[in-house]
């Protein structure tokens, strides 16, 4: 057990500031080794009964209230600690210093996530090069590379479970609580962020206070449509295997068909980068639909085309039939005005939209794949 003491060591005003900068190194590293030992210790738990004999709802919930963790770090202890055994190299990097927890956790999740495909010597490179928040990313980014089916199906899932609750208290005032998607996230920050900077030098409210108003303002028609930045390689925006995700402002890196959704109508600006991610060109931004062509589109639809849906064309995208990056034309009969929920069916939620010989939009829905098929007769 440790004393008092021990935690509040003697004044060190007497250190140089190498001397200071050593010790936080050291003293970060012994800290690291200590969390590595308890999450080997908490996955050996969490295979036990003990959890449940003490009259827990899990290993999970046994450390949350007996260790003093939060749900998630007492689950990446738990992760880390199962995963050790496929990542012997990554633990004798951070025994030597090389590497932190933070970089082990981010580690075993991507191992948890994409099973045999996990290659510990391609991300134990990056891991030494980079920060810990810098290294999550690229563990998404190689997630999606290795499994792009399963990466997309997280943030399809993640769109299922948005909610947004609404309530209203006795004086009168609005309580608003939600969860949103990354993508639906990045798209609300994008429209709120510049409606929430301060107005001046006299403007004193406080962020949050910023962000209310911004909501007020966006919700009563105020500032401008909404602009996301993505990054895309051609291979991601091909779908091609092995790419990596897509960058987006405000969001963890997105899929290849999210990104086909969203350049399915919207500015497109051309910037190539070489091989060291320097910029050596940029192209002019031009609409994928012009604006002639959306008024007669909006002119003929009228709303969204998908059967039963009377969404107006103000909340609706144009969609091409047949998408411009696999050769479709931006000519009317190649496209129709689809919103924004039924978009993403077609695109994330791999439902077809047919047009058929009367004119009239026909949906196919996704083909759903019960198993393989039992073997017949010899």
């Amino acid at each position: 057990m440790l004393a008092t003491q021990d935690v509040w060591p003697s004044s060190s005003a007497h250190l140089a500031n190498d001397e200071r900068r050593e010790r936080l190194r050291e003293k970060a590293h012994v800290i690291d080794m200590m969390i590595l030992s308890f999450s080997c210790e908490a996955a050996e738990f969490a295979a036990t009964d003990a959890w449940e004999e003490d009259g827990s709802a899990s290993a999970i919930d046994w450390l949350r209230f007996n260790c003093h963790l939060t749900s998630v770090a007492a689950a990446d202890r738990i992760a880390v600690g199962e995963s050790l055994q496929r990542m012997p190299q990554s633990v004798e990097a951070a025994f030597n210093g090389e590497i932190g927890f933070a970089h082990l956790k981010g580690m075993a999740r991507t191992a948890d996530a994409i099973g045999d495909r996990f290659d510990e010597a391609v991300l134990l490179k990056k891991a030494r090069e980079n920060s810990p928040g810098k290294f999550y990313f690229i563990c998404q980014h190689y997630r999606h590379a290795a499994d792009r089916k399963g990466y997309e199906a997280e943030q399809t899932e993640l769109v299922e479970k948005r909610k947004l609750t609404i309530s209203t208290c006795e004086d009168g005032a609005v309580l608003v609580s939600g969860v949103l998607d990354p993508v639906g996230g990045a798209a609300f920050r994008a429209a709120l962020e510049p409606l929430a900077r301060k107005s001046g030098a006299h403007d004193d409210r406080s962020l949050e206070r910023r962000r209310a108003d911004a909501l007020v303002e966006l919700s009563s028609g105020g500032g401008s449509q909404a602009q996301i930045q993505v990054t895309s390689s051609i291979e991601t925006l091909l779908g091609l295997a092995g790419a990596a995700g897509a960058d987006m402002e405000f969001s963890l890196p997105v899929s290849s068909t999210t990104v086909e959704r969203l350049a399915c109508d919207s500015s497109i600006a051309r910037i190539l980068l070489d091989s060291e991610s320097t910029v050596i060109d940029v192209g002019r931004s031009k609409r994928v639909v012009s604006e002639p062509a959306r008024r007669a589109l909006i002119a003929r639809d009228g709303h969204c085309r998908w059967p039963g849906c009377d969404r107006p064309a103000s909340w609706s995208a144009a969609h091409h039939v047949v998408h411009w990056i696999h050769g479709g034309t931006t000519d009317l009969d190649n496209l129709i005005l689809l919103c924004h929920r039924h978009h993403r069916m077609v695109h994330e939620g791999n439902w077809q939209i047919i047009r058929g010989d009367d004119g009239r939009m026909l949906t196919i829905p996704p083909t759903v794949t019960f198993g393989p098929p039992s073997r017949g007769p010899d």
